[in-house]
Protein backbone atom coordinates (compact mmCIF):
# COMPACT_ATOMS: atom_id res chain seq x y z
CA UNK A 1 0.00 0.00 0.00
CA UNK A 2 1.19 3.36 -0.71
CA UNK A 3 2.64 5.79 2.13
CA UNK A 4 -0.43 8.34 2.15
CA UNK A 5 1.62 10.58 3.66
CA UNK A 6 4.45 10.88 0.54
CA UNK A 7 1.81 11.97 -1.60
CA UNK A 8 3.31 16.18 -0.36
CA UNK A 9 6.91 14.78 -1.57
CA UNK A 10 5.54 13.34 -4.93
CA UNK A 11 3.35 16.46 -6.01
CA UNK A 12 6.78 18.86 -4.98
CA UNK A 13 8.81 16.87 -7.08
CA UNK A 14 6.34 16.63 -10.23
CA UNK A 15 5.83 20.15 -9.61
CA UNK A 16 9.86 21.04 -9.83
CA UNK A 17 9.20 23.00 -7.06
CA UNK A 18 12.35 22.75 -4.55
CA UNK A 19 10.86 20.81 -1.74
CA UNK A 20 7.31 19.76 -0.52
CA UNK A 21 4.63 21.90 -0.61
CA UNK A 22 1.03 21.44 0.51
CA UNK A 23 -1.73 20.41 -1.15
CA UNK A 24 -4.45 23.03 -2.71
CA UNK A 25 -7.83 21.81 -1.73
CA UNK A 26 -10.84 23.08 -1.86
CA UNK A 27 -14.11 21.79 -0.50
CA UNK A 28 -16.83 23.04 -2.79
CA UNK A 29 -21.06 22.67 -2.02
CA UNK A 30 -24.05 25.07 -1.84
CA UNK A 31 -23.20 25.71 2.00
CA UNK A 32 -25.77 23.90 3.21
CA UNK A 33 -24.35 22.37 6.73
CA UNK A 34 -25.28 18.51 5.46
CA UNK A 35 -24.13 18.59 2.45
CA UNK A 36 -20.75 20.87 3.19
CA UNK A 37 -19.90 18.83 5.70
CA UNK A 38 -19.27 15.84 3.59
CA UNK A 39 -17.04 17.46 1.56
CA UNK A 40 -15.21 19.80 3.92
CA UNK A 41 -15.20 16.18 6.13
CA UNK A 42 -13.48 14.24 3.77
CA UNK A 43 -10.56 17.36 2.76
CA UNK A 44 -9.92 17.94 6.71
CA UNK A 45 -9.54 13.95 6.66
CA UNK A 46 -6.94 14.23 3.81
CA UNK A 47 -5.36 17.13 5.39
CA UNK A 48 -4.26 14.71 8.25
CA UNK A 49 -2.92 12.44 6.36
CA UNK A 50 -0.68 15.09 4.56
CA UNK A 51 0.34 18.84 4.68
CA UNK A 52 -2.62 20.83 2.53
CA UNK A 53 -4.16 23.76 2.54
CA UNK A 54 -7.90 23.17 2.58
CA UNK A 55 -10.39 26.26 1.34
CA UNK A 56 -14.11 25.91 1.41
CA UNK A 57 -16.18 27.02 -2.01
CA UNK A 58 -19.92 27.62 -1.74
CA UNK A 59 -21.42 27.49 -4.92
CA UNK A 60 -25.52 29.09 -5.86
CA UNK A 61 -27.42 29.72 -8.74
CA UNK A 62 -30.39 31.42 -8.76
CA UNK A 63 -33.74 31.99 -10.40
CA UNK A 64 -34.49 30.38 -13.80
CA UNK A 65 -30.80 28.58 -13.80
CA UNK A 66 -31.26 27.03 -10.63
CA UNK A 67 -34.03 24.90 -11.97
CA UNK A 68 -32.51 23.78 -14.94
CA UNK A 69 -30.99 19.86 -14.98
CA UNK A 70 -27.34 19.83 -14.35
CA UNK A 71 -26.69 18.96 -18.21
CA UNK A 72 -28.39 22.13 -19.25
CA UNK A 73 -26.14 23.89 -16.72
CA UNK A 74 -23.54 24.64 -19.78
CA UNK A 75 -22.07 27.89 -18.24
CA UNK A 76 -22.26 27.99 -15.02
CA UNK A 77 -19.72 30.34 -13.62
CA UNK A 78 -21.96 33.10 -15.29
CA UNK A 79 -24.84 32.40 -13.21
CA UNK A 80 -23.41 31.85 -9.77
CA UNK A 81 -24.74 34.18 -7.01
CA UNK A 82 -22.95 37.08 -5.46
CA UNK A 83 -22.53 35.37 -2.26
CA UNK A 84 -21.00 32.47 -4.25
CA UNK A 85 -17.37 31.39 -3.78
CA UNK A 86 -15.10 32.39 -7.46
CA UNK A 87 -14.40 29.64 -9.24
CA UNK A 88 -11.23 30.91 -11.19
CA UNK A 89 -8.04 29.79 -11.55
CA UNK A 90 -5.36 29.39 -10.36
CA UNK A 91 -6.87 25.55 -9.87
CA UNK A 92 -6.49 23.33 -7.24
CA UNK A 93 -4.68 20.03 -6.89
CA UNK A 94 -7.56 18.40 -5.36
CA UNK A 95 -11.27 19.07 -5.89
CA UNK A 96 -13.83 17.60 -3.43
CA UNK A 97 -17.48 18.38 -3.90
CA UNK A 98 -21.00 17.49 -2.90
CA UNK A 99 -24.44 18.08 -3.44
CA UNK A 100 -26.11 19.08 -6.92
CA UNK A 101 -24.97 22.42 -7.25
CA UNK A 102 -21.76 21.63 -7.43
CA UNK A 103 -22.03 19.13 -10.18
CA UNK A 104 -21.78 21.54 -13.46
CA UNK A 105 -17.93 22.08 -11.93
CA UNK A 106 -17.03 18.89 -11.19
CA UNK A 107 -17.78 17.53 -14.67
CA UNK A 108 -15.64 20.12 -16.09
CA UNK A 109 -12.84 20.92 -13.85
CA UNK A 110 -10.55 18.54 -15.15
CA UNK A 111 -10.93 20.10 -18.81
CA UNK A 112 -10.48 23.78 -16.93
CA UNK A 113 -7.27 22.66 -15.30
CA UNK A 114 -6.49 20.76 -18.19
CA UNK A 115 -6.09 17.56 -16.08
CA UNK A 116 -4.05 18.27 -13.05
CA UNK A 117 -7.24 18.55 -10.63
CA UNK A 118 -8.13 15.55 -8.94
CA UNK A 119 -11.61 15.67 -9.00
CA UNK A 120 -13.95 13.70 -6.53
CA UNK A 121 -17.95 13.77 -5.70
CA UNK A 122 -18.89 12.35 -2.73
CA UNK A 123 -22.62 11.27 -2.82
CA UNK A 124 -24.09 9.80 -5.80
CA UNK A 125 -24.05 11.82 -9.00
CA UNK A 126 -26.30 10.28 -11.09
CA UNK A 127 -24.03 11.49 -14.00
CA UNK A 128 -21.76 8.50 -15.18
CA UNK A 129 -18.99 8.02 -12.63
CA UNK A 130 -15.85 8.76 -15.74
CA UNK A 131 -17.08 12.04 -15.88
CA UNK A 132 -14.97 12.19 -12.15
CA UNK A 133 -11.83 10.98 -10.92
CA UNK A 134 -13.22 9.01 -8.14
CA UNK A 135 -16.91 8.48 -6.50
CA UNK A 136 -16.97 8.20 -3.07
CA UNK A 137 -20.63 7.79 -2.46
CA UNK A 138 -22.29 5.23 0.58
CA UNK A 139 -22.53 1.76 0.10
CA UNK A 140 -26.32 1.77 0.42
CA UNK A 141 -26.89 3.87 -2.87
CA UNK A 142 -25.41 0.61 -5.11
CA UNK A 143 -23.18 2.38 -7.14
CA UNK A 144 -20.35 0.49 -8.07
CA UNK A 145 -17.33 1.06 -10.62
CA UNK A 146 -13.33 1.12 -11.28
CA UNK A 147 -13.45 4.33 -10.23
CA UNK A 148 -16.17 4.59 -7.21
CA UNK A 149 -15.32 3.94 -3.28
CA UNK A 150 -18.33 3.49 -1.66
CA UNK A 151 -17.84 3.62 2.38
CA UNK A 152 -20.86 3.23 4.62
CA UNK A 153 -23.28 6.25 4.85
CA UNK A 154 -21.32 9.55 4.47
CA UNK A 155 -18.17 11.41 5.37
CA UNK A 156 -18.32 13.46 7.68
CA UNK A 157 -15.96 16.11 10.00
CA UNK A 158 -16.71 14.28 13.74
CA UNK A 159 -13.17 13.33 15.23
CA UNK A 160 -12.45 12.92 18.89
CA UNK A 161 -10.63 15.73 18.94
CA UNK A 162 -13.21 18.17 17.95
CA UNK A 163 -15.83 17.17 19.58
CA UNK A 164 -12.93 17.68 23.12
CA UNK A 165 -13.14 20.92 21.96
CA UNK A 166 -17.04 21.02 21.46
CA UNK A 167 -17.05 20.20 25.64
CA UNK A 168 -16.07 23.67 27.67
CA UNK A 169 -18.84 25.81 26.35
CA UNK A 170 -20.91 23.66 27.55
CA UNK A 171 -19.04 21.71 30.84
CA UNK A 172 -20.81 23.68 33.50
CA UNK A 173 -24.21 22.73 32.25
CA UNK A 174 -23.62 18.91 31.36
CA UNK A 175 -20.79 17.91 33.96
CA UNK A 176 -23.49 17.38 36.91
CA UNK A 177 -25.87 15.57 34.67
CA UNK A 178 -26.96 11.82 36.25
CA UNK A 179 -25.58 8.85 34.05
CA UNK A 180 -25.91 7.24 32.02
CA UNK A 181 -26.47 10.48 29.56
CA UNK A 182 -28.28 10.17 26.17
CA UNK A 183 -27.55 12.14 23.26
CA UNK A 184 -30.83 12.28 21.31
CA UNK A 185 -30.33 13.43 17.43
CA UNK A 186 -33.70 13.73 16.14
CA UNK A 187 -34.01 14.44 12.36
CA UNK A 188 -37.42 15.26 10.32
CA UNK A 189 -39.56 15.01 7.08
CA UNK A 190 -37.50 14.05 4.14
CA UNK A 191 -38.37 12.11 0.49
CA UNK A 192 -38.94 8.69 2.54
CA UNK A 193 -39.86 9.81 6.17
CA UNK A 194 -41.76 12.25 8.50
CA UNK A 195 -42.49 13.08 12.01
CA UNK A 196 -46.03 13.40 12.91
CA UNK A 197 -47.48 14.04 16.34
CA UNK A 198 -48.91 10.79 16.84
CA UNK A 199 -45.38 8.84 16.20
CA UNK A 200 -43.55 12.16 18.08
CA UNK A 201 -45.70 11.19 21.34
CA UNK A 202 -44.90 7.29 20.90
CA UNK A 203 -41.16 8.91 20.83
CA UNK A 204 -40.86 10.80 23.48
CA UNK A 205 -42.49 8.05 25.43
CA UNK A 206 -39.85 5.71 24.77
CA UNK A 207 -36.94 7.64 25.06
CA UNK A 208 -38.27 9.13 28.50
CA UNK A 209 -39.28 5.85 29.80
CA UNK A 210 -35.53 4.67 29.08
CA UNK A 211 -33.49 6.99 30.36
CA UNK A 212 -36.08 7.87 33.94
CA UNK A 213 -35.38 3.18 34.42
CA UNK A 214 -31.58 3.71 33.83
CA UNK A 215 -31.55 7.02 36.27
CA UNK A 216 -29.74 8.82 33.63
CA UNK A 217 -30.38 12.28 31.81
CA UNK A 218 -31.13 13.46 28.54
CA UNK A 219 -29.39 16.05 25.78
CA UNK A 220 -31.40 16.39 22.71
CA UNK A 221 -30.94 18.20 19.65
CA UNK A 222 -33.12 18.61 16.18
CA UNK A 223 -32.92 19.21 12.99
CA UNK A 224 -34.12 22.29 10.89
CA UNK A 225 -35.91 19.63 9.04
CA UNK A 226 -38.01 19.03 12.44
CA UNK A 227 -41.36 19.56 12.39
CA UNK A 228 -42.50 21.97 15.07
CA UNK A 229 -45.75 20.02 16.23
CA UNK A 230 -43.09 17.10 16.84
CA UNK A 231 -40.15 19.12 18.42
CA UNK A 232 -43.03 20.97 21.29
CA UNK A 233 -44.28 17.39 21.72
CA UNK A 234 -40.74 15.68 22.12
CA UNK A 235 -39.48 18.94 24.25
CA UNK A 236 -42.79 18.87 26.35
CA UNK A 237 -42.24 15.36 27.31
CA UNK A 238 -38.20 15.28 27.80
CA UNK A 239 -37.93 18.74 29.75
CA UNK A 240 -39.28 16.36 32.89
CA UNK A 241 -36.09 14.80 32.70
CA UNK A 242 -32.43 15.82 34.20
CA UNK A 243 -30.79 17.06 31.31
CA UNK A 244 -30.80 19.89 28.13
CA UNK A 245 -33.08 20.14 25.42
CA UNK A 246 -31.83 22.55 22.81
CA UNK A 247 -33.97 25.32 21.46
CA UNK A 248 -32.06 25.97 18.56
CA UNK A 249 -30.81 29.54 20.06
CA UNK A 250 -27.20 30.21 20.93
CA UNK A 251 -24.41 27.79 19.98
CA UNK A 252 -24.91 24.27 18.68
CA UNK A 253 -23.81 21.92 21.35
CA UNK A 254 -24.29 18.82 19.04
CA UNK A 255 -20.19 18.04 19.76
CA UNK A 256 -20.73 18.83 23.63
CA UNK A 257 -23.70 16.13 23.32
CA UNK A 258 -21.44 13.84 21.52
CA UNK A 259 -18.68 14.39 23.50
CA UNK A 260 -20.57 13.56 26.79
CA UNK A 261 -22.94 10.62 26.29
CA UNK A 262 -22.72 7.49 27.22
CA UNK A 263 -25.71 6.50 24.52
CA UNK A 264 -26.31 7.41 21.44
CA UNK A 265 -30.00 7.63 19.81
CA UNK A 266 -31.09 9.18 16.28
CA UNK A 267 -33.52 9.25 13.90
CA UNK A 268 -33.56 6.53 11.31
CA UNK A 269 -33.89 9.14 8.55
CA UNK A 270 -29.92 10.89 7.95
CA UNK A 271 -27.31 8.59 6.54
CA UNK A 272 -24.94 11.61 8.28
CA UNK A 273 -26.58 11.50 11.61
CA UNK A 274 -25.90 7.34 12.02
CA UNK A 275 -22.30 8.15 10.33
CA UNK A 276 -21.22 10.66 12.68
CA UNK A 277 -22.82 8.69 16.05
CA UNK A 278 -21.17 5.86 14.77
CA UNK A 279 -17.82 7.43 14.86
CA UNK A 280 -17.84 7.73 18.28
CA UNK A 281 -17.73 4.06 19.49
CA UNK A 282 -20.62 4.58 21.68
CA UNK A 283 -23.45 2.67 21.78
CA UNK A 284 -25.95 3.90 18.85
CA UNK A 285 -29.61 3.07 18.64
CA UNK A 286 -32.04 4.03 15.53
CA UNK A 287 -34.95 5.55 16.45
CA UNK A 288 -38.20 4.10 13.82
CA UNK A 289 -40.04 7.18 12.15
CA UNK A 290 -43.45 7.21 10.01
CA UNK A 291 -42.10 6.22 6.13
CA UNK A 292 -39.89 3.70 4.65
CA UNK A 293 -37.02 3.47 2.29
CA UNK A 294 -35.26 0.94 0.91
CA UNK A 295 -31.67 2.62 0.81
CA UNK A 296 -32.03 3.85 4.43
CA UNK A 297 -32.97 -0.19 5.31
CA UNK A 298 -29.90 -1.58 3.62
CA UNK A 299 -28.29 1.13 5.83
CA UNK A 300 -29.07 0.07 8.79
CA UNK A 301 -28.81 -3.55 8.01
CA UNK A 302 -25.33 -2.75 7.34
CA UNK A 303 -24.71 -0.78 10.58
CA UNK A 304 -26.14 -3.56 12.43
CA UNK A 305 -24.01 -6.28 10.53
CA UNK A 306 -20.87 -4.18 11.18
CA UNK A 307 -21.85 -4.31 14.72
CA UNK A 308 -21.93 -0.33 15.46
CA UNK A 309 -25.72 0.22 15.89
CA UNK A 310 -28.70 -1.43 16.44
CA UNK A 311 -33.09 -0.63 16.78
CA UNK A 312 -33.87 1.37 19.53
CA UNK A 313 -36.68 -1.44 21.29
CA UNK A 314 -37.27 1.10 24.25
CA UNK A 315 -34.63 0.04 26.42
CA UNK A 316 -30.79 1.23 26.73
CA UNK A 317 -28.30 -0.82 25.77
CA UNK A 318 -24.76 -1.02 26.28
CA UNK A 319 -21.90 -2.98 23.86
CA UNK A 320 -18.30 -1.96 22.74
CA UNK A 321 -17.31 -1.77 19.12
CA UNK A 322 -14.54 -0.11 17.16
CA UNK A 323 -15.61 3.29 15.80
CA UNK A 324 -16.50 3.43 12.55
CA UNK A 325 -13.92 5.37 10.37
CA UNK A 326 -15.16 5.47 6.48
CA UNK A 327 -13.92 9.15 6.10
CA UNK A 328 -10.47 8.44 6.99
CA UNK A 329 -10.48 5.44 4.87
CA UNK A 330 -12.34 7.40 1.94
CA UNK A 331 -9.20 9.91 2.69
CA UNK A 332 -6.67 7.25 2.49
CA UNK A 333 -7.98 6.09 -1.24
CA UNK A 334 -7.77 9.23 -2.38
CA UNK A 335 -4.25 10.26 -1.69
CA UNK A 336 -3.72 6.11 -3.29
CA UNK A 337 -5.19 7.43 -6.45
CA UNK A 338 -3.04 10.39 -6.50
CA UNK A 339 0.18 8.77 -6.12
CA UNK A 340 -0.74 6.02 -8.66
CA UNK A 341 -1.87 9.23 -10.99
CA UNK A 342 1.86 10.64 -10.57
Amino acid sequence: MTDPNARAASFAASDGEPGARPLRVWAVSDGRAGIENQALGLAEAVARLTPAEVERKHVRFSGFYNALPTALKLTPRRFLTRDSSPIEPPWPDLWIAAGRASLPFSVRMRRWSGGKTFVVQTQDPRWPAERFDLVVPPKHDGLTGDNVFPITGSPHRITPERLAEGWPAFATALDPLPRPRVALLVGGRSAAFDLPPERARVMADEVATAVEAAGGSIMATFSRRTPEAAKAILTGRLKALPGLVWDGEGPNPLFAFLHAADHILVTEDSANMATEATSTGKPVQVLTMAGESPKFRRLHSELRELGVARPFSGVLETWEYAPLCETERAAEGILRRLNRRD
